[in-house]
């Protein structure tokens, strides 16, 4: 590609970047003035929510703490409870993909993990753990596990037999043959798999610090702002995670996905 031609695509990526934003706040702008007026209730416009979101990030204390804090501590039970159900869903995607026994017996019961909303596991999180960290980090270990060992048994299976043999004439052992092998081939499932586990456990989270209610948190913070009616900081607490969410995506996900399809020469259309 021409710098010319470079340079346009550039001019034409910022300014449907720049539309987008006008459009999302010009809608949310229209929305607060006609709920405002029909309704006669103040709905926080994206200027009151500005402001009340710099006032975090200059560090007031919001519920005892600073938005920092709320921030910190969320994105730390995600991260415990999203690396619990990779982990333990990857392990699982290679046995069950290996052993054809083993898939049948158990395959059923991670398919109807799959179809239930992480939300149904609050009760059973309670009963097993009480009302502390415990409870949310294992609701978001229960909704990671099944989408990525769902994906990670699709990607074992779709692996060629063919290149399974010849490894294994090759003299490969069990650890070669995964790092060799199944690994590169199931990558494209798993990667699908991982966004839609990275999305949902994202917004569980959230809720079920809403449930929950350990005393910190974004969702802990969003819903004690709705009962003390300060919306516009209930607002600019779901800005921020909008923003954490959308950074996982494009600064995790994405670049991690880039670098492995360029390594193991795999595209998604296979």
């Amino acid at each position: 590609m021409s710098p010319a031609a470079k340079e346009r695509n550039k001019r034409t990526w910022i300014g449907y970047s720049l539309g987008a934003w006008i459009f999302g706040l010009g809608l949310w702008q229209v929305v607060a003035w006609i709920v405002t007026a029909v309704r006669g209730v103040p709905f926080p416009t994206p200027w009151e929510c500005a402001s009340v979101l710099w006032e975090m990030l200059q560090g007031t204390v919001f519920l005892e703490h600073t938005i920092y804090h709320h921030a910190g501590v969320s994105l730390l039970r995600w991260g415990e409870g999203f690396g619990l159900g990779l982990f333990s869903g990857l392990a699982y995607a290679l046995l069950a993909g290996w052993s054809a026994p083993m898939r049948h017996l158990t395959m059923p019961t991670v398919e109807v993990l799959q179809v239930i909303p992480g939300l149904a596991w609050i009760p059973v999180a309670i009963l097993l753990f009480g009302l502390n960290q415990a409870a949310t980090v294992a609701i978001i270990t229960l909704t990671t596990f099944p989408a990525v060992a769902i994906a990670g048994v699709m990607g074992v299976r779709s692996v060629d037999a063919r290149y399974v043999r010849a490894a294994r004439m090759c003299g490969a052992g069990p650890w070669a043959l995964f790092a060799t092998v199944f690994l590169p081939g199931a990558l494209p499932h798993l990667l699908s798999g991982l966004r839609i586990a990275l999305g949902a456990a994202w917004r569980v989270l959230v809720a079920a610090e809403m449930i929950v209610g350990s005393g910190d948190g974004l969702g802990y913070a969003i819903i004690q702002s709705r009962w003390t009616m300060d919306y516009a900081s209930a607002f600019a607490c779901i800005a921020i995670i909008a923003t954490l969410g959308l950074g996982m995506e494009r600064l995790v996900l994405l670049p991690l996905e880039r670098r492995t399809v360029e390594r193991w020469g795999l595209s998604h259309d296979q």
